[in-house]
């Protein structure tokens, strides 16, 4: 017997226009924009996943794309911020950044990131990125459950 899997709401944390466009298309294209929820920098990320000030009713993320440089708090102090909080840490994160530095993605993993992916340059290549991340947390992974 299978049961019928819900899409995860996923929280994109980027400050970049052109980048968060790319990706709000990206979702469109997999009819599901609904899904997507978008702040611009990591004091709101934070305020949003704890449900607090302006984001008190906003439903928690099932999964959060992070850029690494943001206004106001880092991305890494972000992730420090998720996964040293015992009610956020089970919230997967994939680093979405520009940075192919080996010494980002060493501190992304050993800041319990899920993933690190550099966004490609290329619009049909970053959509597609988009795409497979998407089909592989709402697929493949399971996610765990946890009240709206």
């Amino acid at each position: 017997m299978t049961t019928a899997r819900r899409r995860p709401r996923v929280l994109l944390v980027e400050d970049d226009p052109g980048d968060v466009l790319m990706i709000q298309e990206a979702y469109a294209d997999l009819g599901r924009s609904g899904d997507l929820m978008v702040v611009n920098d990591g004091i709101d990320a934070l305020e949003h996943v704890r449900r607090e000030g302006t984001f008190a009713d906003a439903p928690r993320p099932d999964l959060i794309l992070l850029d690494l440089n943001l206004p106001r708090m880092s991305g890494r102090e972000v992730l420090h911020a998720l996964k040293t909080d015992p009610d956020l840490s089970h919230i997967p994160v994939v680093v979405l950044t520009t940075s192919s530095g080996e010494e980002d993605i060493v501190s992304a993993y050993t800041g319990h990131a899920s993933s690190y992916v550099t966004k490609p340059v290329d619009f049909e290549q970053f959509v597609a990125a988009i795409h497979k991340i998407d089909r592989f947390y709402s697929e493949v992974a399971r996610l765990p459950d946890h009240a709206a």
